[in-house]
């Protein structure tokens, strides 16, 4: 039995999956790190910890499963995108912390590239809004804060990378400076027509083209390991940021397929095809994955805080002890009480775009219990996902994935609430399908690898390995579910536009 290790490298953990040939999860290893707020606003990693708790993961993964790097036939990379790490090639130390994809400190360069009008060239060659959320005004900021970066930046003394490039060079032992499509097309210099980094685009924000990595493609085998953490060489065959991945494994492989993840925030993907879609709803448009030669692409809704907002209830508020026993609390009430909660604690995203916005709960009354502010949360996270969804369709009409999306298959930590997944179910009027392996970030990565190990023959290979949990039908009154809605959009015109300062 052949098996492929996944590297799943996430916002607030690292994580290593072993699967067998049958997609099956045969060990899990998972630590948390830290998460740094030097400032308000501003969200960092340490690089070397990132690397240190992926390295120790996997070793506890491949032991738990009782193999050696021998029984590898590939290992798959898939990461927090956006997340922008420079080091010295020389030396592979990092120059600073890891500017975390939710960060907000170069909020105001962003606004400043609006105003003068720089913006629309980005999106029209990435497919991206400008917005803090991507790597490149990170790449900027960092540049300009630290002496001499930009003249070490042009010299080739420096490296840039996601969180799977920084991987990649510790693994090969600083060989391989490589990334692949799907994270290239999440910094805001990749262009996502070309294919290639745009020289006109880097020479707005002025990075030197030396600092970026190779672009290669999502499945292919890029290089072997050099490193202590495995025994003897194992094949790089599988490369993507988290929510391609995510789509990849839950083999959303046709135009009109469409996945949500759940996570620290909820990603949308809706695969559009082997054409890019110009999104008029303010949604992204992304690269799907490259194979052999081919690119799909997506539309994406990116939602900053998702499962985030339960943390809070347990950390914040100290409503619950552990996240999971937010479903119960909910449940103890039918609905909400009137009260929305717009969990906007890093501004809003999709399709909103408001970096200024800030989390409200409005409709407060004396009735208003901790059962109603945790099923409120839950609620919220729907509303979230409902609002991307008509946008995502609304564009659709446009390209090869023109019908409704017929269902809405989901992924993440937070899948696993039924009382949350049913909601979700009424909110759309659609079926939402939770498969049995809801691990399929890491499932996508090990896909990807796998397919270019030849673990599996092609795509289709892979059809037969996805099963259906549950499936939830939508319930609710459609005049019920509009007068909410209603009130959702209410609650957030009250959270947009409400700091001044973009570090506020």
């Amino acid at each position: 039995m052949r098996h492929v290790l996944a590297f799943d490298q996430g916002t607030t953990s690292s994580r290593a999956i072993v699967f067998d040939e049958a997609g099956r999860i045969v060990a899990v290893a998972q630590k948390e790190f830290r998460q740094l707020y030097p400032r308000p606003g501003w969200v960092e990693h340490d690089p070397g910890e990132i690397w240190s708790t992926e390295a120790g993961v996997a070793t506890e993964a491949m032991a738990m499963a009782g193999i050696g790097a021998g029984d590898l036939a590939a290992i798959g990379i898939t990461n927090q995108r956006e997340t922008t790490i420079i080091w010295e090639r020389a030396t592979g130390q990092p120059i600073a912390n890891a500017i975390v994809w939710q960060d907000r400190r170069t909020a105001g360069l962003c606004d400043a590239m609006h105003a003068d009008g720089r913006a629309e060239i980005f999106r029209a060659r990435t497919g991206l809004v400008v917005d803090a959320y991507f790597s490149a005004t990170k790449i900027r900021w960092l540049l300009d804060a630290l002496p001499g970066a930009q003249a070490r930046a042009e010299a080739g003394e420096l490296a840039f990378g996601t969180v799977d490039s920084w991987l990649i060079w510790n693994l090969t032992g600083g060989r391989l400076h490589v990334t692949d499509a799907s994270n290239a097309s999440r910094t805001l210099l990749f262009n996502i027509h070309t294919m290639d980094w745009d020289d006109a685009l880097l020479a707005l924000l002025d990075i030197p083209r030396p600092l970026l990595p190779e672009v290669v493609a999502s499945s292919g085998i890029v290089g072997e390991t050099a490193t202590e953490v495995f025994a003897r060489p194992v094949p790089l065959g599988g490369i993507a940021g988290d929510q391609q991945a995510a789509l990849f494994g839950q083999l959303c492989l046709a135009p009109g397929m469409a996945k949500c993840t759940y996570g620290t925030g909820c990603f949308l993907l809706l695969n559009t095809g082997t054409q890019p879609v110009a999104s008029q709803n303010r949604l992204l448009t992304t690269v799907g994955w490259r194979i052999g030669g081919e690119t799909r692409y997506a539309l994406e809704g990116s939602i900053f805080i998702g499962g985030a907002v339960v943390q809070w209830l347990r950390d914040g508020l100290g409503l619950i002890g552990a996240s999971g026993d937010v479903e119960a609390l909910a449940a103890r009430v039918a609905d909400a009480n009137g009260v929305f909660f717009v969990p906007a604690f890093v501004g809003l995203g999709a399709p909103h775009w408001d970096a200024r916005a800030r989390g409200a709960i409005l409709g407060l009354t004396r009735g208003v219990t901790a059962a109603h502010l945790a099923r409120a949360a839950l609620e919220a996270i729907a509303f979230q996902v409902a609002d991307v969804i008509d946008a995502m369709e609304s564009d659709a009409m446009e390209s090869d994935a023109g019908a409704p999306i017929a269902e809405l298959r989901v992924d993440g930590g937070a899948a696993a609430n039924d009382l949350l997944m049913q909601f979700q179910a009424d909110i759309l009027g659609r079926p939402i399908v939770r498969p049995r392996v809801t691990e399929t970030t890491a499932l996508g990565a090990a896909y990807l690898a796998g397919l270019a190990a030849g673990v599996w023959r092609d795509a289709d290979a892979l059809a037969g390995q996805w099963r259906v949990d549950r499936r939830f039908e939508p319930a609710m009154d459609r005049e019920r579910v509009e007068t909410l809605r209603a009130g959702w959009r209410r609650a957030v015109s009250r959270a947009k536009d409400w700091v001044d300062d973009q570090t506020g």
